[in-house]
């Protein structure tokens, strides 16, 4: 519900409340402002202008070079392109300086080689949606009444120096669905008076019901229906301010009788329809269900198939609305139209929503009928209509109405205690609190016999037990008045373990990385119980296993999560990648029973990346697989006590293999399956990890330690070494960072190249180290010098420099 505060001031006083400080008192009392929208949007300098001539530019054929009057000694020259300008004319012009929505600045410029002093705007560019701009202007600039005066503030007179307040309403709030809802609504949070408006207008000596006949087959589902004649109206545009409103509203105006009747709906909450009456040709309106196959076009120009549960507005032949969704297009009031009859109903919701479904159709109609509509608005809500027909349209009232009412507009009554409420609130509110609170939300109420008997408004249809005035009382006493007590409990309070802790992290770290979890049986068969553990102990059988397949317990979690990556690669699935967090057991423990142990494993298959839209592709490979490991050991703050190590596994590619050290003690293995393995799955390069949880979860971390941003320069050097290829580069890291003084502070790897121009059992592995001091600016002779102790520590160890 979009609620404008320059509409919501003519039923209450809010004057002393800045726009933000109301919203903010109804989000506290229970309906949540979701927005607090500006619509001038901080624009300036828009004023009204007359345009006093229109001449064609000679450079170009689609604009046009306006003289304009903008309350000035002198005409401004302006050059606009749209299609519907004229001389004569009263437009909206953003003088030179003027901001516009968007950021947009407006300034001195030349089209074509000619001048042009500011800009004749659209409401578009006022910042209007254009689903909201009248189709007359929707494609072209907006044009002002006659009477404008040019010079004038131009967003005053559209109205757009107003705030509207978006509120989000849940459903059973559909009395804040109008803006008399939400006036109640205000009125009671700041404790004041609620101004309804006055219906008052003549009539003429012709009575409605010589000319209007109605007939309503079904009480059940339309027990209320309400007609009121009016002639001889002149259809035109809306004035200003009734536009103003429906925009801010969020409907756009089509002409005034439309507007009349969407203007009384965001008012009262009570959908009408308008009808032409010359259209109607019989004088009769017949409410009934649809004919099994009945056709009508709606307002939208579609033919719709009825059923017969959806109810009809008929002139007794053929249909001419669909009841409580939308009206007929046969029947729709056109700039012809002299005679109108305005409907006001009440029809059931359930009627109205199972049609609302059927048809696919949801209107702001059918919207405030679902939810219920207030009974004693149908009537005057038509008043209202005939009301503003008459002042707005110059129409004629015919004198009576003309209805059926077989509806019960009785008030409920709820009865309720004042040691219920305090019961339900845990707090002490006085009788005399409760009674002022009611009586603010303009309630009926008596204190008798130690009880609250309460007449609940039928504008209030959520109000039906208990303990909905318990949620009243509630939240305009003010939900921060409530005492904050803790449970009286010795028990301590609850939270995760360490352990728990990170394990969460580690989950965490895998669905981050792109991994899905999975959940493999514990129980395996004899022959892979041992397969890829990282330690083999004495196995666990079943007494009475349900087959041989799930007849031991497990000693790795590898050999059934490489079996979920085969049966998702047997299903066309190529790409996978899966963790599995899991129990290992191993051995038996002092009373007899299995040592379990938790382990993460993982299983990588296919690509890795696969942007098409960027032609990069990546399969997975073993650093695939060692990130992901790394970036797990980055979150936990272990990455320094961790190194990796060649190593030879069953079951694993021999090449391709290698230990995960924790503090030089071996906690997994990561490496690519082997060849014969991946065939006897099914599966192209598969890589797997698999670590001991428990021991990266209780390893010790040391605290975090912030370093400043270096102040001063680093300085770099590259050096490439001729290494055997049995010779790992984590050995030669290890001798720069032991050789490199204080000041070496990295060493990476970034090329290794094998083939021409080196020999055949060699390889070449360039580092690069980065140099620097914290505290001041490093000198060349001190980088040669710690340089240098590097180069001979590499040369010691057999490294040749290239």
């Amino acid at each position: 519900m979009l609620v404008s505060l320059k509409w919501l001031s003519q039923y209450v006083d809010f004057s002393n409340l800045a726009p933000a400080e109301l919203a903010e008192k109804i989000t506290r009392s229970g309906i949540e402002v979701d927005a607090v929208i500006d619509r001038s949007q901080g624009m300036t300098n828009v004023v009204v202008g007359h345009v006093v001539s229109k001449e064609k530019h000679p450079e170009a054929d689609k604009l046009n070079i306006c003289q304009v009057d903008v309350g000035e000694e002198s005409l401004q020259q302006i050059i606009c392109g749209a299609p519907n300008v004229d001389a004569g004319q009263k437009v909206i012009v953003a003088r030179p300086g003027a901001h516009l929505p968007g950021g947009i600045k407006i300034k001195k410029a030349k089209l074509r080689g000619q001048e042009s002093n500011g800009m004749i705007c659209s409401l578009q560019e006022l910042g209007i949606e254009g689903r909201l701009v009248p189709k007359a202007y929707a494609e072209g600039i907006y044009v002002l009444p006659e009477d404008s005066v040019p010079g004038t503030d131009a967003l005053e007179l559209l109205g757009l120096r107003d705030t509207v307040l978006e509120l989000g309403l849940t459903a059973n709030r559909s009395d804040a669905m109008s803006m008399l809802g939400v006036a109640y609504e205000v009125a009671a949070i700041l404790d004041t008076d609620v101004k309804l408006p006055e219906i008052t207008y003549a009539t003429s000596n012709e009575k409605a019901a010589d000319v209007l006949q109605l007939e309503v087959q079904d009480t059940t589902v339309n027990p209320l229906y309400v007609a009121k004649v009016v002639k001889n109206i002149q259809v035109a545009e809306s004035p200003l301010w009734l536009q103003h409103y429906l925009m801010a509203g969020g409907i756009r105006p089509h002409n005034n009788v439309v507007d009349i009747t969407n203007y009384i709906l965001l008012e009262y909450g009570q959908p009408l329809h308008a009808f032409d009456y010359n259209q109607l040709s019989t004088g009769k309106i017949v409410t009934r269900p649809a004919q099994a196959g009945e056709k009508m076009t709606t307002l939208d120009d579609i033919e719709r198939t009825l059923q017969p549960h959806n109810y009809l507005i008929t002139n007794g032949e053929v249909a001419e609305a669909v009841a409580g969704v939308m009206g007929g297009a046969k029947s729709e009031v056109s700039d012809a139209t002299t005679t109108v009859v305005i409907e006001s109903a009440y029809f059931a919701g359930s009627s109205v929503r199972r049609t609302s479904k059927d048809l696919g159709l949801r209107s702001d109609s059918s919207a405030r009928f679902e939810k219920g509509v207030d009974p004693n608005r149908v009537l005057l809500a038509a008043e209202r209509a005939a009301q503003l027909l008459a002042e707005l349209a110059g129409g004629e009232v015919l004198e009576g109405t003309v209805l059926v009412d077989e509806l019960d507009k009785t008030p409920k009554q709820v009865i309720v205690s004042p040691d219920f409420i305090n019961a339900r609130l845990g707090m002490k509110i006085s009788l005399e609190d409760m009674i002022s609170i009611l009586n603010r939300l303009q309630f009926g109420v008596e204190a008798a016999n130690g009880v609250l008997i309460v007449d609940v408004p039928t504008r209030r249809g959520d109000i039906t037990i208990e303990e909905d005035i318990v949620e009243e009382i509630a939240r305009l006493y003010g939900y921060d008045e409530i005492p904050m007590t803790l449970p009286a409990s010795g028990e301590q309070v609850g939270g995760l373990t360490p352990y728990q802790a990170k394990r969460r992290v580690v989950r965490n770290v895998m669905e981050g990385a792109g991994l899905y979890q999975a959940v493999t049986y514990s129980l395996t068969s004899a022959e892979d119980a041992q397969k890829f553990a990282l330690q083999k102990e004495e196995t666990t059988k079943l007494l009475m296993p349900m087959s041989e397949e799930h007849s031991t317990l497990r000693q790795s979690l590898l050999p059934h999560l490489i079996d979920a990556v085969s049966h998702n690669v047997a299903r066309q699935v190529n790409d996978v990648a899966l963790y599995e967090i899991g129990s290992v057991f191993l051995g038996k423990t002092a009373e007899d029973l299995p040592h379990e142990e938790e382990h993460l494993a993982i299983a990588l298959t296919g690509r890795w990346i696969d942007n098409a839209w960027q032609g990069e592709k990546k399969a997975v490979d073993f650093f695939v697989a060692k990130g992901i490991v790394e970036a797990l050991f980055a979150q936990l703050g272990l990455t320094a006590a961790v190194r990796y190590e060649k190593a030879a596994v069953e079951g694993l590619h021999p090449g391709r293999t290698a230990h995960i050290l924790l503090n030089d003690e071996v906690i997994g293995v990561i490496g690519q399956l082997h060849p014969a393995e991946q065939k006897k799955s099914d599966l192209k390069e598969t890589y797997v990890v698999e670590m001991k949880l428990a021991a990266i979860l209780n390893a010790e971390v040391e605290g975090l330690v912030y370093s400043p941003v270096p102040r001063f320069p680093s300085i770099t050097r590259d050096i490439a070494l001729e290494l055997d290829r049995a010779t790992a580069a984590g050995e030669i890291e290890a001798i720069i960072r032991a050789a490199g003084t204080k000041l070496l502070k990295n060493v990476k790897v970034f090329d290794v190249y094998q083939g021409e121009k080196v020999a055949a059992d060699k390889k070449s592995v360039a580092f690069s180290l980065t140099y620097f001091d914290a505290e001041r600016t490093l000198t060349d002779e001190e980088v040669v010098a710690a340089h240098n102790k590097v180069l001979k520590a590499l040369a010691a160890a057999g490294a040749e420099v290239r």
